[in-house]
């Protein structure tokens, strides 16, 4: 070593340094890249990212290659150091590189390299991976020696292996994904993918429409006003019952009945030659089953019962797909024709909303858990049937009672309140 050039010794000790940097700040890189990322420009051929995800296929392979070359050339780098640094400093050397190298490759290769790594992980890990990957193809034989030692250590002290390393993000870490990072996703399309997922926590009982507002044909009613309901009915199938609703006879799209101009054809016989066998579902079915119940049955309508087979409702296609793309028609200031914004801030809402449906049309979180409709919330809340006027809060929310009609609240005034309040 006293005839190596003292020249020679720091250059290769910088070179060994680049390198300890470069192996420092590709473990962090490929540790930290978006695996979601890398798998989407895999697919798209890039060959960088190609090599990244065979990389991570086996991270204990990847961890034993990179470990092995950073300790091969720091511990080199000493040696040289320690050499070097004799020759100038005499006995005192050996302090002196240790000093300097640990200052050195603390900073230069080690913070440096990883906080960059860090925050570019793309940048670092894909031109790393063209140099890894042949590395690891070349030495496989002693990263597999060194994982298979480690491997032993660690079933000294209880470890075992899983082969289990599904990656697959759950619903919840989905939605915080969706809502922490998905600034590239146009807000309107993020809100109906966190509706999708929303779907999972709804049932059919959410957002039917209670059996008290269901609209229909009474086929007890004579010819002309059931000519006269079918010309100003608002919905394109309607219910037909005899009597009242718990008396189905069947369902009738409107479209398949001529011209309603033409009232002499509009009669009983007409009208029953057209109804459809009624689809009754249970009020406990999960929303997204019953979108794919609704595709396989290749119906539009279903009628809700309950446990006792009671008809408590009636939910449509539409009425899910709201839940997922929001309602389809609106008007200034309304967000349904049930939530009316006033010009001071507050809202007026109709009781008979659901709860889940209030949630995600004005991004509220009141409770689910006691009650289906707004109104039954506050009912369950006063532990009592309110009058007009009565006030409440719940959670951050202040309410007052503007109209109260058979006993279920059609209208409330609702304020959000502020944090100190």
């Amino acid at each position: 070593m006293d005839d190596i050039p003292l020249s020679l010794l720091f250059g290769s000790l910088f070179v060994l340094l680049l390198c300890s940097a470069f192996f420092s700040g590709s473990e962090t890189a490929l540790m930290a890249i978006n695996r979601y990322r890398v798998l989407h420009l895999a697919r798209e051929g890039n060959r960088g990212a190609i090599l990244a995800q065979k990389l991570l296929e086996h991270p204990d392979r990847l961890i034993g290659l990179i470990l092995l070359g950073n300790n091969f050339v720091n511990i080199l780098a000493s040696m040289i150091s320690g050499f070097a640094f004799v020759r100038l400093f005499g006995e005192y050397g050996p302090l002196v590189a240790t000093v300097v190298l640990t200052a050195v490759v603390l900073i230069f290769a080690e913070v440096a390299p990883k906080t960059l790594a860090a925050f570019k992980p793309e940048r670092v890990a894909m031109p790393a991976s063209y140099i890894l990957y042949p590395m690891l193809r070349t030495l496989y034989p002693v990263v597999r020696v060194i994982n298979m030692a480690a491997g032993l250590v660690l079933r000294m002290v209880g470890y075992k292996r899983s082969e289990n390393t599904d990656q697959a993000l759950s619903q919840a870490e989905l939605r915080t994904l969706l809502e922490e990072g998905g600034g590239l996703i146009p807000d309107g399309h993020r809100r109906m993918l966190l509706n999708i997922l929303a779907l999972e926590e709804a049932r059919v009982e959410d957002i039917m429409v209670p059996r008290s507002e269901i609209s229909g044909i009474d086929m007890d009613d004579s010819a002309e006003e059931i000519t006269a309901t079918l010309a100003a009915f608002p919905y394109s199938r309607a219910l037909v019952y005899r009597g009242n609703v718990s008396q189905v006879l069947g369902t009738l799209n409107l479209r398949e009945l001529v011209n309603l101009r033409q009232a002499s054809k509009i009669d009983h016989a007409l009208i029953e030659k057209h109804l459809r066998k009624p689809y009754f579902i249970p009020d406990s079915t999960r929303l997204p089953q019953q979108l794919l119940l609704f595709q396989r049955q290749q119906r539009r309508m279903a009628l809700v019962v309950d446990e006792y087979g009671d008809l408590v409702g009636l939910i449509t296609v539409a009425d899910i797909l709201e839940e997922i793309v929001g309602d389809f028609t609106t008007t200034p200031g309304e967000d349904t024709r049930r939530i009316h914004h006033e010009t001071n801030g507050d809202v007026m809402v109709d009781g008979r909303i659901p709860v889940h449906s209030l949630n995600r049309r004005l991004e509220w979180d009141l409770p689910t858990d006691s009650a289906r409709t707004f109104s039954g919330l506050i009912v369950s809340t006063l532990e009592d049937l309110p009058t007009e006027g009565t006030e409440l809060t719940v959670d951050r929310y202040w309410m007052r009672i503007e109209q109260v009609t058979d006993n279920v609240v059609r209208r409330v005034r609702v304020r959000l309140l502020a944090e100190e309040e």
